[in-house]
């Protein structure tokens, strides 16, 4: 789930949040690390002057990192304009 609010920052900002609901603590820093590779490859796809929070579902924990950038990069290509 992605979250977007208009930002007056020149750039875009991205915050992620993983809940415990996702696994155990070294579960959520493996899907937080994924979420920051993932915005990385998919950083001309984000949308500029906004903020954005990417919520981890539990499903994240068990996709990979390949079907994780898949679909973050769909998300995001959805809101760039």
């Amino acid at each position: 789930m992605v979250v977007l609010a208009p930002s007056d920052e020149s750039g875009a900002r991205v915050g992620f949040a993983v809940s415990r609901k996702v696994g155990n603590a070294v579960v959520r820093n493996r899907v937080k690390r994924w979420l920051r590779e993932a915005v990385r490859a998919a950083a001309s796809r984000v949308p500029p002057n906004v903020d954005a929070v990417i919520i981890a579902q539990p499903a994240a924990a068990e996709a990979g990192f390949v079907v994780l950038c898949a679909e973050l990069g769909s998300l995001l290509s959805r809101f760039h304009r």
